[in-house]
């Protein structure tokens, strides 16, 4: 792949992530679940990490999209910051990946699991933690399904609390 190719394939990822890290309040069927709070990004962020490594779930990387998308929106000339701060946690439980994968092979799409906290540039004082729900027709038809669903939401709340 080509460096300009590569770019544009890193700049378009970098752009739906932001679309989907800006929503301060998603709407009911967004397909995200979006907690807000008065905590710090950093005591957030602790207690995410913490409320996956309870939970038995490993913690595969945290990426700094909120550095990514300043550095890149510097370079290219898009604008005032979005974010204060802003960061993915990757993770994984081997055990409600693999019950997913035997009900359903296709669900290996929701591995690793994904959950981002974010304080906007033009509001300092909040920080939000986001994540992409589980449809509600899963949850309803699949025991595994509505327990990382319940996994996903504890994590968040648990962050969010800190």
């Amino acid at each position: 792949m080509s460096c300009s190719l590569r770019l544009a394939h890193t700049l378009a990822l970098s752009c739906a992530l932001a679309a989907v890290l800006a929503l301060p309040n998603a709407q009911a069927g967004s397909g995200y679940a979006v907690h807000e709070t008065s905590s710090s990004f950093a005591d957030v962020m602790e207690g995410l990490q913490s409320a996956i490594q309870e939970r038995g779930m490993y913690i595969n990387n945290i990426m700094h999209m909120g550095e990514m998308l300043e550095r890149t929106g510097k370079d290219l000339g898009l604008g005032e910051p979005i974010y204060l701060k802003a960061e993915s946690i990757e993770f994984c439980s081997a055990i409600l990946s693999r019950k997913m994968s035997q009900e359903d092979p296709a669900r290996v799409v929701n591995c690793p699991f994904i959950m981002a906290a974010y304080v906007l540039a033009k509001e300092p004082g909040k920080t939000y933690v986001v994540y992409r729900e589980i449809p509600k027709d899963q949850v309803e038809a699949s025991k595994v399904m509505a327990e990382v669903s319940e996994n996903l939401k504890g994590i968040a709340e648990t962050g969010a609390s800190w």
